[in-house]
């Protein structure tokens, strides 16, 4: 470790060659809840998780409440009402004490994010994070969205398999956002990624790749792939509510002239139209996809 980074986001930051920013943007990251992060996750409708399974699949899965469902309840420490729902691939591992996860709250509607990771304890009305990181991220890449209606009925999980199905594949090709949550040693991490429909290629169904576009420096996620190759993703439909999830393994590819692509493995599928479900409005695309560089 230096710092704030272990060896494989040091190794990507001494490849790309941006050790002065990490280091810079590095020191935004602790382990203290500020008062303004407090009141920003008191106003979330939704929140990224990230963890392993009990059979060592990395996962994202996505959770839904009324604002005030996520809170923090100490300077180091978030509480979470509720829980993933029936069938997540993560039910087990949000309920079991000592779990290492990573989260991302993400409000479309003002393009701001945070992500806390930290090890997870279960409580009688869901599950609380100790963090052991905090930070706050720049809104590039975030389309901005309006929340429109909760859902109460659903059909739950209603695919699983280990390729994507023809109908999975066009969903993908439409995405512009989804969640990767990685893995290290140190813990998981939870994260974003953006862009314009079709900036995640499907090259099969059983395997994607998406451009790593220019962001802070960090290389938090790469960093973990570089560690560890296990990751999980998360495609939601923000207009119907349905999620997309996907386990398998990732790997990065560096270009000579300095671009990036991630090329993931896909190793098992879960569709699910859950009960509980938030709608979104139409995507008001991100001014910086304009200018992305690979």
């Amino acid at each position: 470790m230096s710092g704030v980074y272990h060896w494989g986001s040091l190794a990507v930051q001494e490849r790309v060659g941006v050790r002065g920013p990490a280091e810079h943007v590095g020191r935004s990251i602790g382990t203290g809840i500020r008062d303004v992060a407090a009141v920003f996750l008191e106003l979330q409708p939704h929140l990224v998780v990230g963890a392993a399974d009990s059979a060592g699949r990395m996962w994202a899965s996505g959770l839904t409440g009324p604002p005030g469902f996520v809170r923090a309840t100490g300077p180091h420490r978030i509480a979470v009402a509720g829980g993933p729902p029936a069938g997540d691939p993560l039910a087990e591992a949000l309920a079991t004490d000592g779990a290492r996860v990573g989260t991302i709250a993400l409000d479309p509607r003002t393009r701001r994010r945070m992500r806390l990771n930290g090890t997870l304890t279960a409580t009688p009305r869901g599950f609380a994070v100790e963090a052991e990181q905090v930070f706050a991220n720049c809104p590039k890449y975030l389309q901005k969205r309006q929340p429109l209606e909760l859902v109460a009925e659903g059909a739950g999980v209603v695919h699983r398999g280990d390729a994507l199905t023809p109908a999975q594949v066009r969903a993908v090709r439409g995405a512009d956002t989804f969640f990767i949550a990685t893995t290290a040693e140190e813990g998981a991490d939870a994260s974003h990624r953006g862009g314009l429909p079709g900036f995640v290629e499907v090259l099969s169904p059983v395997e994607l790749a998406w451009p790593d576009y220019a962001g802070n420096a960090m290389f938090l996620t790469l960093g973990n792939l570089m560690a560890d190759p296990r990751a999980g993703l998360l495609f939601p439909d923000w207009e119907s509510g349905a999620v997309l999830q996907l386990s398998g393994r990732a790997r990065t590819e560096f270009a000579p002239d300095g671009g990036r692509r991630t090329r993931f493995r896909v190793e098992s599928v879960v569709e699910a139209v859950h009960p509980g479900r938030l709608l979104w409005s139409t995507p008001e695309y991100s001014p910086h996809l304009g200018s992305t560089t690979r």
